[in-house]
């Protein structure tokens, strides 16, 4: 019998992946490590910049009024689901990454003047000679305890699926304050970053091919198999 799939992204993500776990077999459940709330941001002179780059379809989802000042410049996005949520509010987009942020940013054309919409949790990118970057955050993660009764997941071939740093973090504290027994817990993560983000003593960690949902899925089936 395969064991239990907990996953922890925050919504409207969540309920998609639940859909798709359970449409593959697994025996997914899911509780958010954290919620994304919109932050107060001035948007620049939108004149001054040529197009905008955006690694989570969070920052498009409560990037707020400052996007219809933007909605005439290309976006570079990070991947398919946040080029998905830039067209679908009007936005067209330039290119669609599929390695992380920083391929995306090494390929885009020369001279450049970039907007980056972020979290207040992003990574650190390096700016290629010639780009001209600026960044504003319009979205923040807020941590949430995990629930008393979800300790005894533990008990049943737990893999936890984790889609970002910041849920990797949140459940690595979680689960020390939980006292979970952390040697009877598997971890698929979505990307290097997220894997060292989790801490150490998991009975295993596997890292997906890709940095999407579609391949962190199907990692997570192989695992539990």
């Amino acid at each position: 019998m395969p064991g239990t799939v907990l996953i922890v992204r925050p919504e409207p993500g969540l309920s998609a992946s639940l859909a798709a776990a359970n449409a593959l077999g697994l025996n997914a459940v899911g509780y958010p490590m954290f919620e994304i709330r919109a932050a107060a941001w001035h948007c620049p002179d939108p004149a001054e910049i040529d197009a905008l780059i955006i690694g989570s379809a969070n920052a498009i989802r409560h990037g707020g009024a400052g996007l219809d000042l933007l909605k005439g410049k290309p976006v570079y996005a990070v991947g398919e689901s946040t080029a998905d949520a830039a067209r679908a509010v009007g936005f067209t987009v330039a290119a669609t990454g599929s390695g992380g942020l920083q391929n995306v940013l090494d390929a885009v054309p020369v001279p450049l003047r970039l907007l980056r919409i972020a979290g207040a949790d992003h990574v650190a990118l390096r700016v290629p000679e010639g780009v001209q970057m600026q960044t504003v955050i319009a979205y923040e993660a807020f941590a949430c305890e995990l629930p008393e009764p979800l300790r005894a997941l533990q008990d049943l071939e737990l893999t936890v699926m984790l889609h970002s740093a910041a849920a990797a973090e949140q459940f690595d504290r979680e689960s020390r304050r939980l006292a979970l027994h952390r040697s009877r817990i598997v971890l698929t993560v979505i990307g290097p970053r997220v894997a060292a983000a989790a801490g150490a003593g998991w009975r295993a960690v596997h890292v997906s091919p890709a940095p999407n949902d579609y391949a962190l899925l199907e990692l997570t089936r192989q695992v539990c198999i």
